[in-house]
């Protein structure tokens, strides 16, 4: 049996549910366009919470590039000066 056949199978089983509990005057609401529906806006609503993940991802990801950026350049802003010094003592001390 393949998926579509499933499918077809699993949504005439829940017409007839939603057919017999109308019959019985509970609800309207059980059928295959509804389910669809419902689907559809959860399916919506888990790309939403997907996107908001990779924005926050992102975010921090971006956070954290800058944070680097600026401890790299504070290094070299720290460290050039006392590299240039050490060059100097070197060369006094080989010449």
């Amino acid at each position: 049996m393949n998926t579509k056949q499933l499918i077809d199978t699993a949504l005439n089983g829940l017409d007839s549910v939603g057919f017999q509990l109308d019959q019985l005057g509970i609800t309207s609401k059980v059928n295959r366009h509804n389910l669809a529906a419902f689907v559809m806006n959860e399916q919506k609503h888990l790309e939403g919470e997907w996107d908001s993940i990779q924005a926050r991802i992102d975010r921090r990801k971006s956070q954290i590039e800058a944070l680097v950026n600026t401890v790299e350049t504070r290094a070299d802003a720290l460290l050039r000066p006392v590299i240039a010094r050490l060059e100097q003592l070197r060369g006094s001390v080989r010449g």
